[in-house]
């Protein structure tokens, strides 16, 4: 049994949501703080004087330090509570864009991603955390509202970051700011009310478990509240408690939790992940430069494009519930669909010939990646189970952190050719995995049909 897991408190329906309501902004933040600096990262490491191909190598590390830390710190959260490993996450992040702040050279910049690397996992906690708060029917919708909440940072974060940099040592300045949200970030985590227990001795039961009790709502605050902790009652009622594991028990905890993810069947779903990861990575990767190259568009136009375009994000994700209605909950059915549709535009993009037609392809790109964004971790989470749902998702992290290691290099060699070759190579690897859709399609269906009658 694992050592710490969440525990069910009976509360009124308003609390629940108001606790959801705080890590939509979370989100928001989160997110807001890293789209003021990563749209410049490619602008500023060229002014370092480096080589597209040398940047892409740099950029490399990122996704080589998520790559290991996204499954350990996805598990770890699973086993320590979400609260804490979310700050520790924040706050390290924290020190990372601080960091970026003082990335002079190339060295300094390599140096400043490796805190970001290791502990930039605050959104794939939270996700973990609200997958534990609501049913499977439910996941979609309130998944779905979260990445609209985080995407609205990306509406204020490029054009903020777009008027720092034009200042002298404005992108300094910039990652100084975001270093700082993200600080305020963590006091917001920590004034949550995770340790509001008045009733917590009502229940306790595994996670992913939901149930109804008149008319109070059964609540899961993954706050450290363990039932392998078990209490046995004696002689005068109280409570005897166990003294809570050692630092070794929670490490083979972790391990047994990331070996039973690794030998599941779940290949083929993280395979299209990591595909469209990579298309997606590519087509963004050198979306500033690219456009700036392509047309003569300067980075604060770009940073008022990628705004316009995050509304339209924010907005795609509330209309999550009306489309998986529609849909009949088949999450499969709006994956591939999304699929289709991402890679389409991503081949208009990279075919544009005005600036008009990328504004008509970044239009419609963020209503398909964020419907593809929900689906795809309703459909890790549909097929392994909801008992572990902090390392599915910190798996299925470090596939999407593969791609963070192939597309900086492939999105350099790629634009050594041609300022169209990122997103035209994104499209291709877009193609791939709606191929591989279409092949295991019994599969998919097979379980969504079996998760409609769990519901």
């Amino acid at each position: 049994m694992d050592t710490k897991v969440s525990a069910i408190v009976f509360t009124p329906a308003g609390k629940r949501s108001r606790f959801i309501t705080c890590l939509y902004a979370v989100g928001f933040l989160d997110l807001f703080g890293v789209s003021m600096v990563v749209p410049l990262l490619s602008h500023h490491i060229k002014s370092l004087g480096v080589s597209p191909t040398a940047a892409g190598v740099i950029g490399s590390l990122y996704g080589i330090l998520q790559f290991f830390s996204s499954t350990l710190v996805g598990s770890w959260s699973d086993v320590v509570g979400r609260r804490h490993s979310l700050l520790v996450c924040i706050l390290l992040s924290s020190l990372g864009y601080g960091l970026l702040g003082l990335s002079t050279n190339m060295y300094l910049f390599a140096i400043a991603r490796i805190p970001v690397g290791i502990f930039k996992h605050s959104i794939s906690i939270s996700k973990a955390l609200l997958s534990d708060l609501v049913t499977e029917r439910d996941r979609p919708l309130v998944i779905g509202q979260f990445n609209s909440a985080s995407g609205m940072g990306f509406i204020l974060g490029p054009v903020v970051g777009g008027y720092l940099t034009e200042l002298e040592g404005g992108f300094y300045l910039t990652s100084f700011l975001c270093a700082s949200i993200f600080v305020l970030n963590a006091g917001l985590v920590w004034i949550l009310p995770w340790n509001d227990n008045s009733g917590l001795n009502k229940g306790s039961l595994s996670t992913g478990a939901a149930a109804v009790h008149s008319n109070e709502f059964v609540e899961m605050i993954p706050e450290n509240m363990q039932l392998n902790q078990e209490s046995k009652p004696i002689a005068n009622g109280s409570q005897h408690y166990k003294t809570p594991p050692s630092l070794w028990t929670e490490v083979a905890s972790v391990l047994r939790k990331m070996m039973k993810i690794a030998c599941s069947e779940l290949w083929d779903i993280f395979l299209v992940r990591m595909l469209m990861a990579i298309a997606l990575m590519l087509y963004y990767s050198n979306f500033v430069l690219g456009i700036e190259e392509r047309f003569g568009i300067k980075p604060k136009v770009t940073g008022y494009l990628l705004s316009y375009s995050s509304i339209l994000g924010a907005l795609a994700g509330f209309i999550i519930g009306p489309i998986t209605r529609l849909y009949m909950y088949n999450t499969y059915r709006m994956l591939l669909h999304s699929s289709i549709l991402t890679f389409s535009l991503i081949l208009l993009h990279s075919a544009a010939s005005t600036i008009w037609l990328v504004v008509v392809s970044s239009t419609f790109l963020e209503f398909s990646t964020t419907i593809g964004r929900t689906c795809i971790i309703d459909l890790e989470l549909t097929l392994g189970g909801n008992q572990a749902s902090g390392t599915l998702l910190g798996v299925g992290q470090s596939v999407t952190s593969v791609a963070r290691i192939f597309a900086p290099l492939l999105s350099g060699i790629a634009q050594e050719i041609s300022p169209c070759g990122p997103p035209l190579l994104g499209a291709l690897l877009a193609l791939s995995a709606v191929m591989m859709m279409f092949i295991n399609q019994r599969r998919y269906c097979v379980h969504t049909d079996s998760k409609l009658k769990r519901q």
